[in-house]
């Protein structure tokens, strides 16, 4: 397995692949890798084929981070981040660090970026301004250094997916996007790196989120008709703060291709939802 730092040296690579025709697949994440992300790197495996090659990159991303978020506090952890990728079979890491992806780390040298400007308006676009202009930038650039065949991403993240896609779509990016479901603790919690921030009493709290998606299926299942989205968020936000320490940031009910909010909830409508366990945002979504 190769650690590539330089962006140069990730787009020899990928140029002398694409004269051998050699197909890549790439999974694109912030490191700190759990179940949930091997779980995209045997997808990519299976895409491309023993030989074929699976390249991961590993970098925390300051464009998606909003100034009172936690950039400074995400897990890092490259060498343990490299023995994972190296046990499934990675062929490379790319992990460069903010010179290589921001002229030089220097925020007044870089002035571009690419824009959705449909699918990241509401919820997370909402509640995080400018995260969705930060994800698609480095996704684009990402894109254009690895040139891969296929990129994986995981369902936990929903609207991120889909928004990559429309940038795929919109800007001719000869890529096909995979989205892997969503892997889930025992308990029902979504892997998330984040899960690392809750201790003590939070970790068991964070079960509401998915005991949240459960309680509108079960509503759901017990209605004829479809329910009020405005009823089910009241009852959810209800529901929810009765853990201590819990604290809904959203909850939205939605058409899952072109997420524009619905207000009647049927079997087949998607819901997303954010809830602070303390200071660590989490979130979670599901087809219902």
């Amino acid at each position: 397995m190769q650690l590539v730092k330089s962006v140069r040296a990730m787009q020899g690579l990928a140029g002398r692949w694409k004269k051998a025709s050699i197909r890549v697949g790439f999974v694109p994440t912030m490191g700190s890798l759990h179940t949930g992300h091997i779980s995209l790197l045997r997808q990519a495996r299976l895409l491309v084929g023993p030989q074929g090659k699976v390249v991961v990159s590993i970098y925390v991303n300051p464009t998606q981070f909003g100034p009172r978020e936690d950039f400074a506090a995400y897990p890092r952890d490259l060498r343990r981040d490299a023995h994972a990728c190296r046990k499934e079979g990675v062929n490379v890491v790319f992990a460069p660090v903010d010179q290589e992806m921001y002229h030089r780390g220097a925020a007044s040298q870089f002035s571009t970026y690419v824009v959705e400007e449909s699918l990241s308006r509401g919820m997370e676009g909402a509640s995080r301004p400018n995260h969705f202009r930060g994800v698609t930038t480095v996704v684009a650039k990402l894109l254009n250094i690895v040139q891969p065949d296929f990129a994986i991403f995981g369902a936990k993240d929903y609207q991120q997916a889909k928004v990559v896609e429309r940038m795929i779509r919109d800007l001719n990016f000869p890529v096909q996007l995979v989205v892997a479901p969503t892997f889930r603790e025992a308990d029902g919690l979504a892997m998330s790196s984040r899960n690392n921030y809750l201790e003590g009493h939070l970790r068991p709290q964070a079960q509401v989120l998915w005991r949240a998606i459960q309680r509108v299926r079960v509503a759901l299942r017990t209605r004829s008709r479809p329910v009020s989205a405005q009823r089910l968020k009241s009852d959810l936000q209800a529901f929810i703060e009765q853990e201590p320490s819990a604290r809904l940031d959203y909850v939205e009910f939605f058409n899952p291709e072109t997420l524009l909010p619905t207000l009647k909830v049927t079997p087949g409508t998607h819901m997303a939802l954010a809830v602070f366990l303390g200071r660590t945002r989490l979130i979670d979504n599901a087809r219902l």
